[in-house]
């Protein structure tokens, strides 16, 4: 197992209801690293999840709005989103950019799991994922 698919691991490990964490490359899209505890997260799932992360956080839309912003506030708005949690009928979504490395870490819980401390492991891993990319 890669470093990096260790510290996704340990991410989830720390976190009470944790389904999966993973490393999505900003430029490309490709999953990083990955770890995860569903059957069901095939790797066509894994790169559909990859896939809207990355619209998330560079998607046209969101280019299109840091132009608008861009032009009305008269200072660059690029790469604005830095964290993003999706709510949906049974998981958690928190995602985090690590900017100096153009990636989003996406990590998936159960909706059981403490927002708070799903925030706070996912912050506290920064870090260690940066370091391992």
């Amino acid at each position: 197992m890669s470093r990096l698919n260790t510290v996704c691991q340990s991410v989830i490990e720390d976190v009470a209801d944790s389904l999966a964490c993973g490393v999505v490359d900003l430029n490309s899209g490709m999953i990083l690293g990955v770890y995860h505890t569903v059957p069901y997260f095939t790797q066509v799932y894994l790169d559909a999840v990859a896939a809207a992360a990355v619209d998330m956080f560079r998607g046209k839309n969101v280019k299109r709005i840091e132009d608008l912003l861009t032009k009305t506030r008269g200072k660059p708005a690029k790469d604005s989103f830095e964290e993003i949690f999706i709510s949906s009928p049974t998981v958690f979504h928190f995602m985090k950019t690590i900017k100096e490395k153009n990636a989003v870490v996406v990590l998936v819980t159960k909706k059981t799991t403490n927002q708070g401390m799903g925030w706070a492991s996912l912050r506290r891993s920064i870090t260690e994922i940066a370091a391992a990319i």
